[in-house]
């Protein structure tokens, strides 16, 4: 991304195998290996009983079809690509909910970055009385406006609160880099914060009302009483924990490291004075006080952009029940993180992938899905009767590097280190995923490396400028995915 995604979102690689599984324990298969979605970015069930799965793709459609393994085909549920701007590559149709009472009064809200002024809009749709599996496109009713300064880090997540039945919004900081509006500890704008409006009643002049026990109701300050929390970057995917009913986000890092977070009414998540547990702004000595820092956090040596996802109360894979199954959209590894609120979080990664994990989604069971961006949903194999029901940790053998300089003319040079010898290549690849050049294809030995390249294809020719991606690979594994920009 950065999610959606200043890192990667446009490149879909040509992936030689699925994952790589960290034993015959966990591993992953196409969930319905007959559909394919244009960059799908969310998936959510109805709650009304009729086994249906909703793919958003950014574009600006939501299909819906049965769960079912066999699908065999999709229909467009809502089509709404002429008021959607996907121009950039965290822009569009962003995320979904369904109301509580969908089975009854067919609501839906959706999260998208609007043509025309640079807003993102909170909007209510409504399904067709005469087909289940069709949206009345004209039944929009905008619920709130958030204008945008520039075209990134525009969150995404909707999610209605499982006790209290209101919705809660993810809105990024107003976009660019490091916050230059200061938005993420600004309470007199809806940027940077988690929202947490009421839906099923106005206010004067609203399409909502403000929750009473949001924390800032009532201030004489100017700040914006729909904000539940504050403090955030880019939270691109939150989601609750239907047994415990926390809310946990997954807040897209800066320049070294991602976090977790759980979402507490009136709690201060740091930024842009805190990236992770790390001063950011200052870089150095910075006043902590007050401030809710993240249950987890990771460096970019494992990834770049975190991808949130659920806490996991599927069937079919015993193991991971009650642990949080998130990834890196840049990297496509997915973890499991186990956290009860009382000891120190323990992260296990589960599965290495090629894949550019977008988003994860759970149907009426609570199986989980993820979506990725070579158009495919896929979901965990279930696990045999019988098995130990003990998750496997997968060691974190090898790392690549940021390159330096970046953006760079003429040449960069990317930093790399195996803890073991193998066989390791380093490619590059457009925003188009088109194979440009390959950097490193040989066996390559225990320790840290690093190779230099000057902006030139296969043939020695110089390429234009713009963003470029890297990738490690050892053994004919995908390690891990970064972004570059080469200035021309």
């Amino acid at each position: 991304m950065k999610i959606l995604f200043a890192h990667l979102m446009g490149l879909v690689l040509a992936l030689v195998s699925l994952c790589q599984p960290v034993s015959g324990q966990i591993e992953l298969q196409q969930a319905f290996p007959a559909l394919s979605f244009t960059r799908p970015v969310d998936l959510q069930h109805p709650g009304d009983g009729t086994n249906r799965l909703f793919v958003v793709e950014q574009r600006g459609v939501i299909s819906v079809f049965e769960n079912d393994p066999a699908a065999a085909s999709k229909t467009t549920f809502l089509d709404i690509q002429e008021r959607v701007d996907d121009s950039s590559n965290e822009e569009g149709l962003l995320g979904l909910a369904f109301h509580p009472d969908y089975e009854n009064n067919g609501y839906f809200y959706v999260n998208y970055t609007a043509t025309g002024p640079d807003r993102t809009l909170i909007s209510r749709f409504k399904v067709s009385a005469n087909n289940p599996n069709a949206a009345e496109p004209d039944s929009e009713v905008v619920i709130i406006t958030i204008p945008k300064p520039f075209s990134n880090h525009n969150a995404g997540q909707l999610a209605f609160g499982p006790n209290d039945g209101y919705l809660y919004i993810t809105t990024g900081d107003g976009g660019s880099g490091g916050d230059p509006q200061g938005n993420g500890q600004n309470r007199q704008t809806l940027l940077g914060s988690i929202l947490r409006i009421d839906v099923d009643t106005t206010a004067p002049g609203l399409q909502y009302s403000i929750p009473p026990t949001n924390p800032f109701v009532g201030n004489a300050q100017g700040y914006r009483e729909e904000i539940y929390a504050w403090g955030v970057r880019n939270p691109w995917r939150m989601s609750f924990d239907p047994v415990t009913g926390w809310l946990w986000a997954a807040d897209v890092g800066q320049n070294a490291w991602e976090e977790i977070d759980i979402i507490e009414n009136g709690k201060n998540y740091g930024w842009n004075i805190m990236e992770g547990n790390h001063c950011y702004n200052p870089p150095t000595g910075c006043n902590t006080a007050g401030l809710t820092l993240p249950v987890w956090e990771y460096s970019h040596n494992l990834g770049n952009s975190v991808t949130g996802g659920y806490v996991y109360r599927g069937p079919g894979v015993p193991e991971l029940v009650g642990k949080y199954i998130y990834a890196d959209f840049g990297s496509g590894r997915i973890w499991a993180l186990e956290y009860d609120g009382v000891n120190p979080a323990v992260n296990n990664q589960l599965i290495d992938t090629p894949l550019l994990i977008a988003s994860f989604g759970v149907d009426q069971n609570q199986e989980l899905y993820i979506c990725a961006f070579d158009g495919k949903i896929y979901r965990f194999k279930p696990t045999p009767t019988g098995s130990s029901g003990s998750l496997p940790v997968l060691p974190e053998r090898f790392a690549l590097g940021q390159n330096f300089p970046n953006p760079f003319n003429p040449v960069t040079k990317i930093p790399y280190r195996l803890d073991q010898a193998g066989k390791a290549s380093i490619t590059i690849y457009d925003l188009n995923g088109k194979l440009v050049n390959t950097l490193v294809d040989s066996m390559v030995s225990m320790g840290q490396h690093s190779v230099s390249w000057d902006g030139s294809d296969f043939e020695g020719k110089l390429l234009a400028g713009g963003v470029y991606f890297y990738r490690l690979k050892v053994d004919n594994i995908v390690v891990q995915t970064r972004k570059m920009v080469f200035l021309k």
